[in-house]
């Protein structure tokens, strides 16, 4: 029996040895940018570690994605990953949702439930949208926080749930703090690890990894073969300032895939009407064409300013004022 144990043991010890976490996390978090490497990085340094941690960003950002890549990486990885909604819970369920309840605890209440928090003992609880959380809710998040202990609705027994929390947010918890619309001291208790992950306009280098990225998954999704994407519709791309974020270039890929956009992709506002003045528009594809370019040549500066058609001078002065550097482009 003891060396059954052993075995056990060593082999555990291998398959740890075989998991690369440095791939699984880029395999998550699809990107080049100084932004996703700078993240990717900071979820490197936790994985042998299992804080709780607040990921800020917008809406479509893929907070998500990096809470699963928190958990996918970490010690916890074996157990589950529960996500819940706080925006989308009406307030008068949410305790039940989140905590249990035992059987009578409330009319209605045929037979006691588990909750969110208790199903993913062992492993992460993921709250996206944190701030829509029910004030009252919050003082018992907190002492979930503290002493890793719930109480189901309707007992007094107290429950061990150890469990990671990964809360999302869009706001500034901060404020919403000082607003009196958070309470300070679940904010401080989740200020001690922060996550940002930037919206999809200050990473553009980002865009083409991640459309081709979208586009497998809508490939697979659907069935189609990937379609060649246009060096016309990828500079289109790369001049959209993308206010729904990486889910909305996903949802791009899908109509592309789809067949639903061909060479072009004009991006209009909500009143039917080209997004950005023309100043702005005109100054964005430039700024994406050269970077674009500089990225295909790899920053060598006499190609790019053939292909481009300028003098290397010029293209000098482009690249000083859009703060692009050919060195940056080099592997």
């Amino acid at each position: 029996m003891a060396a059954q144990r052993d075995n056990n043991f060593h082999h555990d010890v291998a398959s740890e040895q075989k998991f690369d976490r440095s791939t699984a996390i880029e395999s998550r978090l699809v990107g080049e940018s100084s932004e996703i490497a700078d993240l990717r990085a900071s979820i490197m340094r936790l994985s042998d570690v299992t804080p709780d941690v607040l990921i800020h960003g917008e809406t479509g950002s893929g907070k998500e994605v990096v809470a699963r890549a928190l958990h996918h990486c970490s010690p916890l990885r074996k157990g589950p990953f529960v996500a819940i909604n706080c925006g989308a819970i009406p307030e008068a369920m949410f305790e039940s949702e989140l905590f249990g309840h035992e059987k009578g605890a409330f009319t209605g209440a045929d037979a006691a439930r588990i909750g969110k928090i208790e199903h993913a003992s062992g492993g992460t609880l993921f709250l996206d949208e944190v701030e829509a959380m029910p004030m009252a809710l919050q003082v018992k998040l907190l002492r979930v926080l503290q002493f890793r202990q719930i109480e189901r609705l309707g007992s007094n027994k107290s429950i061990d749930v150890p469990v990671r929390i990964v809360a999302a947010t869009k706001e500034d918890l901060k404020l919403a703090s000082d607003a009196g619309r958070f309470r300070s001291d679940l904010y401080f208790r989740f200020n001690i690890v922060t996550l940002t992950v930037s919206p999809l306009r200050e990473r553009r280098d980002d865009i083409p990894q991640l459309f081709a990225h979208h586009v497998r998954l809508a490939t697979a999704r659907y069935k189609r073969d990937a379609p060649i994407v246009p060096e016309e519709l990828m500079l289109d791309l790369m001049s959209h300032d993308w206010p729904g974020n990486v889910r909305e270039l996903g949802n791009v890929a899908d109509r592309f895939v789809l067949g639903l956009i061909g060479s072009r992709f004009t991006p209009h506002t909500s009143d039917g009407t080209p997004a950005g003045t023309l100043k702005d528009d005109v100054d964005a594809f430039e700024r994406n064409l050269i970077a674009y370019t500089l990225r295909r040549y790899q920053g060598h500066v006499v190609p790019v300013s053939k292909v481009l058609g300028i003098p290397k001078r010029t293209l000098y002065d482009k690249m000083r004022r859009y703060a692009l550097a050919g060195d940056a482009y080099r592997s």
